[in-house]
């Protein structure tokens, strides 16, 4: 598709497959720098909706020029995540930022259990963001806090939850797909998850596979972002 620097100002909906390691900003960054190039312009505001932590891949909308003013409208959005749980440990950071910090049995964990488990997290559920997330506290990302060793007090929060399903077993690692409201955190699932199975759990993949009606099977890759601009 061949889009005109107009195109990019009056606004332009990019469905970005994210790569691993990559933070959502870095891949704002990456693609504005390319759009500024290729017209050789000096600015154009382009920004995403909704993070992805670099641990995650998949599926980025970004929005440029006056499209970036729906941005709130796409975050609000149903999302669909599907990623691997890892059983019998936890992490800091409830995923592999950080070591694990204890291990747990995982001997009496069966796939009835897994599957009546899941039940107690579908619908209006309270859930605690993790300690390692960008939520601001008295002006400071609670990441910050966390790497210096501070602890803080967090709020639940009321989240949606419309399906979560396990769709491979191979403990110690289970595959699922989860379908839920925005601002849910996937690594919290997964560390509440590994403890309503009276064992621990963290997150070890994710992958977001839908926003609203945007499907990542409509993503491009950066590389091919790039190369289409340069046509």
């Amino acid at each position: 598709m061949i889009r005109t620097e107009d195109d990019f100002k009056n606004g332009q909906v990019l469905l970005v497959d994210k790569p691993l390691t990559w933070s959502s900003f870095q891949v704002v960054n990456k693609l504005r720098w390319h759009i500024k190039q290729r017209f050789n312009i000096k600015k154009i505001k382009v920004g995403h909706a909704g993070t992805l932590d670099p641990l995650a891949t998949g599926l980025l909308i970004i929005c440029t020029g006056k499209q970036t003013k729906e941005i709130n409208t796409y975050q609000g959005q149903i999302k669909e995540y599907t990623g691997t749980i890892t059983l019998g440990a936890t992490t800091p950071s409830y995923d592999l930022e950080t070591e694990v910090n204890e291990t747990f049995a995982i001997e009496h964990i069966t796939e009835s259990l897994l599957k009546e488990t899941t039940q107690q997290f579908i619908g209006n559920i309270q859930q605690k963001p993790p300690i390692f997330s960008a939520i601001k506290k008295d002006g400071k990302r609670l990441y910050e806090l966390a790497r210096k060793g501070e602890t803080t007090e967090i709020k639940s929060r009321e989240i949606t939850i419309s399906e979560f399903e396990i769709t491979n077993i191979d403990l110690p690692n289970v595959d699922f797909r989860v379908v839920c409201s925005k601002g849910t955190y996937i690594r919290s699932l997964a560390y509440d998850f590994g403890k309503a199975l009276n064992s621990g759990g963290h997150l070890s993949a994710l992958r977001r596979t839908k926003i609203g009606d945007f499907s990542v099977d409509d993503a491009v890759s950066i590389a091919q972002f790039i190369e289409e601009l340069a046509h």
